[in-house]
Parts: C-alpha cells; structure tokens; sequence
C-alpha cells in the first residue's frame, strides 16, 4: 500500500529561505515565522498521513452509491470531515467576519497541497466549497454573506459550482437553464446540469449550488448568464434550516478516477434561487470561483506527482534487481538496489525536480494573489491573471506526466492495485481535463492574457527575470549552472511571443496552433526562475555553514539536472510554434 510523508522540510526551504515571507512586507505576513509555520504545517501534516491518506484507497475502491435519491460517500469519509471541520481546517484563510482563521492564502496552499496528495477526492469536497465561498464573499450582498458564510467557513455547509449541461461545456453562452423572476425577488430554476463535483453527499448539513442561468432580457450568450445560489434546503430568516429545495441528483458519472468524491447530474426543477451580483453579469461572478478553482486544479497535479514521486522512490531504494555497471554497490544481497541503474535515476530526477520546482511555482504563485489582495497590488494581480493559466496547464500536464513516470518506475508492480500507484495516475488525470482543458488554458494564456494591459505584464515578467540574471550573473557558480540556461529560456519565450504578434495578425491560427507549445514553454521558465531561485538560496545556506549540508546540495544537484536535461526543451516547443499554422492545417477534415 502506497504511503504519504508531508514534504516539511521543502516547504519551510520555500517559505523561509526562497521567498524570505516575513520581509516581503506583505500584510500579515510578518506572523509566520518559522515557529509559527512549523506548527500549522506539522499538524496539517499529520492529519494528511495518519487521517486522510489511508482512507485514499478506500475512497478509490468504495466509490460514492445513490440510493433513493441519496449519495453515500466511502467508508471513513464522514468521519475525517468532521474531523477537519472541529479543528478549524476549512475556514484556514476565510475572513474573520464570518468565522475564519485570516489566515494567507501562502499557507493555506500549502496545506492544501498536502491533504491533496493524501487523499485528492476528499479534499474536493471543502476545495468546492471554498471557492463557493469566495464567489460569494466577493460578489454577494451583504445578507447573503451572513445568511451561508458562517456555516460555510465551519463546513457546516458545503458549497458546488455549476456550470456544464449536457449539450455544452466550454461554451457556456449555450446553456439552457432558465431562470424565472418571482415577486419576492427570487427566481425559480430548471434545467439539468453535469460533471458536479460534490454537488450530492452526506458530509454536511446543507449543499450551497452556486448556479449559472439565464433570466429574461439578457439576451445570447454568455452575456445573458446569472449567477444563483440555490441551496438543497432553505435557509429560513433565523438561520435554521426550512424545506427541501426543488433540486436533486439524477445520476453519479462512472469515472475514471476520483472515485471517492461526487459527480453529479444535478436537476433543478423549479428550485428557488436567489441572485448574486448583478444580472445578466453572472460570469464576472462565476470566474471569481473558475480563477480559484484552476489554481487549486494545479495544486492537485502537483501533488498527485509529489505523492507518487514518493512512493516510486521508496520502492527503487528497496528493489534489487541487476547490477551497477560500475561496480556492486549491494555485495551482501544478490543485486543492487535499481536506484543505481541511471535510466531509473533519471526517471526519478524527472520527477523530483518537477515536483520541487513545481512547488516554488505554486507558492510564488499564492504568494502573488496575497499580495494583490492583502496589499491591493495591481502589478501582482495582473501578473498571476497571466500566470493562472500556466499554473494550471503546465503544473498538470507535468503532475499526470509525473505520476505515470512513477508508474513505470515500479515496472510491473507499478500496473497493479496492491501497489497504489495507478490510483494516482488515473486521479491525476482529471486534473487536465476540468475547470477548462489544457488546451482552453493555452487559448486563454496567448488569445487573452498576452495582450492585457497592452502587453505590459508579460513585459513585466521578463523584467522580472530579466533582473534576477542581473543581480546575481556575478555569482559564478550561478552563472554556468542556472543564469545561462535561464537566460536562454526566457529569449525562447520572448521569442515566440514575438513570432505571435509578427504572423498572429494576420493569420489568427498561426498564434493558436503554437499556444499549447507556448503555455508549456513559458511554464518551463517559470520552473527555471524557481530552480535559480532555490539554488541561489541553497548556495547561501552552504556559505553560511549549515548543519544540514545534504540538503542543500541535493538542491544544488537536483536544480542542475532541470536546468541542464528539462529547461533546454524551450528550443524544441520554440521550433513548434515557429512552424506556424500550416503543418497544423493543411489536412483536411475528410483526411482524419
């Protein structure tokens, strides 16, 4: 059976000696110290290994039932939410105002990270809600707030987003749910809706959907799209819970993975709804909730690698198997451990070094929407709006990557269930898929985001880099092993981008054709940022004599071996996007 160790020593290396916390001036984060994150962090730890992961496989193998109109979630399940609901874990970076800790959105990351690698369709369940809860903290009146908030931050009640129907997914300005006004300001909703995670269960007391609809006079598209709650119960004026709302599951998807959290068809017929926001602005509203959610999607492909990366390493130190070419490294067993076979290390490299870099991404990443909303930074909200999508692409495509590099680390082991290994492949895969497919991030990231503010943030963001080569190229060490193969990167980068704007014009799919190969492009210098970043850090723990030397050279070396075998395939994806649209095109339909 598979194991799960919290990354401790990793995150404090992140928080403390990477991005320096307590000197970023960041509103709040003058508290964490490393006291202070050692403790959160340690017992959030425990909770991921000893409550939540041994109920992972569980969860896979019990799968969600309905019965008469009622989910049950798998064995334990219940349990571990209450567990996590009593000791405060759901509201961790809520607002005060309605029950929360206040906590950062840093440090809530970071937690959620783990809990994710310990059991990823449990913590779906408080991961919707949360994002139910901001989509109304930011877009709801100040009644609603009261009226779901309190017992939402608790998880006392949970939240659900919906938004696909059977007939559309991405395209949301077809979908058919109708909403009709009532003369006490509610609406009555009808229409079905699919793939909603968590939107039936038995966890908690109440289920808050958060609905999209179209309401008379919006008009097509998606510019005609409300946003409702519509809750399983109504909420009565004092707070307690009144009738069982017009709103029911239809159905649980068989799927792939996850199997342990959710997946409705959801069916309104007729349910009261109460808007959010503004009407017929409902998107506004709803991306509040997607931006939030995409961002926890990366969270979960990372730590789905992280997990397995885990275990595939547990099992190459103990698998004997052949001989070092070089010599016997085991002389009393009948064969080395496959750990010293080098195609096996670099397998594990692959993974290691994504999964620590992959983490430095996403904590700069929380670390930037702290200081946007924490510090009412405009630059830093424009520059993770550029960088969602990639966080989201790059950090799953590279998570699902990771997980099946684990898989074959095992051989044939890896194939079967005893080993647990092929939970994470199947439960990372989803990862690509929901909250926009990779490819809508990558339409996204080049048909959206590149232009913002006029080019001006991703002008910022090879500023960024830009600087970081300059203060530090005096660092020979840093020099030959990181600023070099950065620097090269980022003119990749710039160099497509630019290819974008000189042939996008004036044809649109010479720029779409290349944008996946750009989103991965420009995720591989991020993780190159990070890992010059880590190294620079490494190297001035090492200068000042740590006790825990090991460490930071397996840094050191484990940065080196990104820089030098996963950053160079900026060149290839370069050469991809500078192919243009007609490698992509020329096939007619009727030759597929």
């Amino acid at each position: 059976m598979p194991s799960y160790t919290a990354p401790f020593k990793d995150q404090q290396f992140l928080l403390h000696e990477v991005l320096k916390v307590t000197e970023t001036g960041i509103p709040g984060y003058d508290e964490l110290d490393r006291d202070f994150t050692g403790a959160v962090l340690e017992e959030a730890g425990k909770i991921a290994s000893e409550v939540l992961q041994p109920l992972n496989a569980v969860g896979d193998r019990q799968g969600c039932t309905l019965e008469n109109g009622v989910v049950r979630t798998p064995d334990g399940f219940k349990s571990a939410y209450d567990q996590l609901r009593e000791g405060g874990w759901m509201g961790l970076d809520a607002d005060p105002e309605y029950g929360g800790q206040g906590m950062p959105f840093l440090l809530s990351s970071a937690v959620g990270e783990m809990f994710v690698s310990a059991n990823m369709a449990f913590n779906m369940y408080q991961g919707l809600t949360h994002g139910a809860y901001s989509a109304i903290h930011t877009h709801g009146s100040d009644e609603q707030k009261a009226m779901y908030l309190p017992n939402m931050v608790e998880g006392r009640w949970s939240g659900t987003m919906n938004l696909t129907e059977p007939h559309c997914g991405t395209d949301l300005g077809l979908i058919r749910t109708k909403a009709e006004p009532q003369d006490d300001g509610s609406y009555l909703i009808t229409g079905s809706k699919i793939w909603i995670s968590a939107g039936e269960h038995d966890l908690s007391e109440n289920i808050i959907h958060l609905v999209l609809a179209k309401a008379p006079g919006g008009g097509e598209g998606t510019k005609g799209i409300s946003l409702f709650i519509v809750p399983k119960f109504i909420v009565n004026d004092d707070g307690s819970l009144g009738d069982r709302n017009a709103v029911s599951c239809g159905g649980l998807e068989e799927k792939m993975g996850i199997h342990g959290n959710a997946t409705c068809v959801m069916n309104y017929d007729g349910a009261k709804g109460f808007l959010v926001g503004e009407l017929h602005k409902g998107m506004r509203a709803m991306f509040t909730m997607m931006n939030e959610a995409r961002l926890g999607v990366g969270v979960q492909g990372l730590a789905q690698g992280s997990v397995a990366y885990q275990n595939a390493l547990g099992f190459a130190q103990d698998r004997l198997q052949g001989r070092d070419v070089t010599g016997v490294k085991n002389p009393d067993g009948p064969a080395d451990p496959i750990i010293v076979h080098p195609d096996v290390r670099r397998g594990l490299l692959d993974q290691k070094s994504f999964v620590e870099g992959g983490r430095a991404f996403m904590y700069w990443g929380a670390m930037l929407i702290d200081q946007a909303h924490r510090a009412e930074d405009a630059d830093a909200e424009a520059l993770i709006s550029l960088l969602t999508p990639v966080i989201k692409g790059f950090l799953t495509d590279k998570g699902f990557e990771t997980t099946v590099l684990a898989q074959q680390t095992l051989g044939g082991s890896g194939f079967t269930r005893e080993w647990g290994i092929e939970q994470f492949v199947r439960d990372a895969r989803i990862t690509m898929i929901y909250e926009g497919t990779n490819g809508i991030q990558s339409l996204d990231l080049v048909g959206r985001k590149l232009a913002q503010n006029g080019g001006k943030t991703v002008m910022a963001f090879f500023d960024l880099v830009k600087t970081f080569i300059k203060e530090n190229e005096g660092d020979a060490d840093l020099k030959d092993g990181f600023l070099d193969p950065l620097k090269s990167a980022s003119k990749d980068l710039q160099a497509a981008g630019m290819y974008f704007m000189q042939n996008g014009m004036k044809n649109p799919n010479n720029a779409l054709s290349g944008s996946y190969d750009f989103m991965l492009l420009f995720g591989h210098v991020c993780l190159g940022l990070m890992w010059a970043r880590m190294a620079k850090a490494a190297r001035a723990a090492l200068d000042a004599g740590s006790s825990d030397a090991a460490f930071y050279e397996s840094k050191l070396a484990t940065g080196r071996y990104y820089m030098a075998r996963q950053l160079p395939a900026t060149a290839t994806h370069l050469a991809r996007i500078q192919s243009g649209a007609d490698p992509v095109m020329a096939l007619d339909a009727s030759g597929f």
